[in-house]
């Protein structure tokens, strides 16, 4: 009996239904990305730019998506891409990807609930609290939904998911109705592609590429979180099925809701107008607002702040549970103390959950005394979502590397990724163009500035440090592929992974 409670301490349970995986994949895509910053991009490279910079960066997480889905599919771990470098690539590798992403969805969910209190105080009657009170609330509210148990984190982002994918089906619809004239009065056809300046492709576009390549660094950044798909099978009550759904859905929802979007904005509205400009923070500028207000929906600014509030609780939902899960699985795999590998009699790895919530509340608290601490640290992790996609490339090559090293027919794999071994390479190698490309300016020969530079790639040595402080301590090489552990037995591989990286 004894025996059998500690393997209970020590287990997540596959709670999480077929449904729940593919609305916390399309979820993961859909975001204030794709409400307030698509505007901004629009603006900088025209609409054809913009098309370009997000088909491209989609395709781009198509392949890596493909590549963690057939990993994820024959080994369902909670640990996903951090397990994965460790096991097919080098233990120091899923060290250093692990503890970054944990520290990322950390400042990502402290990030998230001081937004929130900002977002919620758009309506004059909820600004009776003051803003760090909204945000313990939420804080307070992300933390219930992950602790309960897995079912109820699953069910809350569905629900959360859903009222985006809806929101996106309605502004598609009213917006094709407004390019017919049968909403917001006269037909507005291809009048904005074709009269104006530079009418499609942008003042970008045609003085400089690499205005058109800055929209890589905003579909990158509205994409990530895709691959929390990765995270949940651990989770799913059968990831065979399930996991290969959701990367399927994935990819056709975001050419079908990005692509169309952004194409419908474009019609709708001049590259060059000046509400596009801001394209950030105002909820006045958000695209969606301009398009719902031209079409004579007088409710459409409260309407999408109402959606934008449910985004960023989502993304703050998300970050609790994906920072929970990477430090429990680090603990299971020997790269955290083996505390963080408890959970409670529901799955919940309570001691994970406790200690990402002190560091966040910790990180929050530093945001309101120290504003340029905290912009270090948010630098710290700006990287972070990039260098994980490259890891999960680099996993996958060597996956199917070793499969074929030790004689596995791959066509017995349940779930198998399209176009290897082009899909992972051209992944790794957009996301290091993307990675060194941050800053523009910089690339562009604008004036040097050291904080500057710092601020925008302080993300790799930071990555570099766990990196090179767990080969050091360990003294790992890169694995033999003839000796890369290709067990598919996902309990024995949680009983015996700590022998296999001594």
């Amino acid at each position: 009996m004894s025996n059998e409670k500690t393997e209970n301490q020590h287990a997540v349970q596959r709670h999480l239904k077929d449904r729940h995986i593919s609305m916390i994949a399309i979820g993961g895509a859909i975001g204030t990305g794709l409400f307030m910053t698509s505007g901004g991009a629009i603006h900088d490279a025209g609409p054809l730019g913009a098309l370009l910079g997000y088909a491209i960066i989609g395709l781009m997480v198509f392949f890596l998506m493909t590549s963690l889905g057939e990993m994820a599919t024959y080994l369902p771990v909670t640990g996903s891409f951090s397990t994965y470098a460790t096991r097919f690539v080098d233990p120091s590798l899923g060290f250093a990807l692990g503890w970054n992403y944990w520290f990322n969805w950390v400042i990502t969910v402290a990030a998230d609930v001081t937004i929130a209190a900002q977002v919620i105080q758009y309506w004059a009657p909820l600004q009776f609290l003051p803003a760090w009170a909204w945000s313990c609330i939420f804080m307070v509210i992300i933390f219930s939904l992950n602790a309960l148990s897995v079912k109820v984190y699953g069910e809350s982002e569905y629900w959360f998911a859903f009222i985006k994918v809806a929101t996106v089906i309605v502004f598609i619809i009213v917006g094709l109705l407004t390019i017919l004239g049968i909403m917001g009065g006269q037909a507005v056809g291809f009048d904005t592609f074709t009269t104006g300046d530079a009418p499609i492709l942008g003042d970008g576009f045609g003085g400089s590429l690499l205005v058109v390549f800055g929209v890589f660094l905003v579909a990158g950044f509205s994409f990530q979180g895709t691959e929390l798909v990765g995270i949940t099978a651990g989770e799913s009550e059968n990831p065979q099925r399930a996991v290969p759904k959701a990367i399927k859905q994935v990819f056709w929802r975001i050419l079908l809701f990005y692509i169309l979007a952004i194409f419908i904005i474009g019609m709708l509205i001049p590259y060059n107008s000046s509400a596009l400009m801001g394209g950030g923070d105002d909820i006045a500028t958000s695209p969606f607002t301009l398009v719902f207000k031209n079409a004579g929906l007088a409710f459409a600014a409260s309407f999408m702040n109402a959606v934008i509030l449910t985004s960023v609780l989502s993304a703050g939902n998300s970050g609790m549970y994906a920072s929970t899960r990477m430090l429990y699985s680090m603990g299971k795999d020997g790269l955290a103390s083996n505390v963080f590998s408890r959970t409670n009699k529901n799955g919940t790895p309570i001691l994970s959950m406790l200690s990402t919530a002190l560091v966040v509340v910790l990180i929050f608290v530093l945001q309101h005394v120290s504003g340029d601490a905290y912009e270090y640290i948010v630098a710290a992790s700006g990287l972070t979502g990039f260098i994980a996609w490259v890891g999960i490339a680099v996993s996958h090559y060597r996956f199917r590397k070793a499969f074929a090293a030790q004689d596995y027919d791959v066509h017995k794999l349940k779930y198998q990724a399209k176009w290897f071994p082009f899909g992972p390479i051209l992944a790794a190698v957009l996301c290091i163009i993307v990675i060194i490309g941050q800053d523009v300016d910089l690339i562009q020969g604008g004036d040097f500035e050291l904080n500057r530079f710092l601020i925008t790639y302080m993300g790799i040595p930071v990555f570099l440090a766990f990196f090179i402080y767990h080969k050091v301590r360990y003294k790992t090489k890169l694995i033999p592929l003839k000796e890369v552990n290709l067990d598919p037995n996902v309990e024995t591989v949680e009983k015996n992974f700590q022998k296999s990286i001594d």
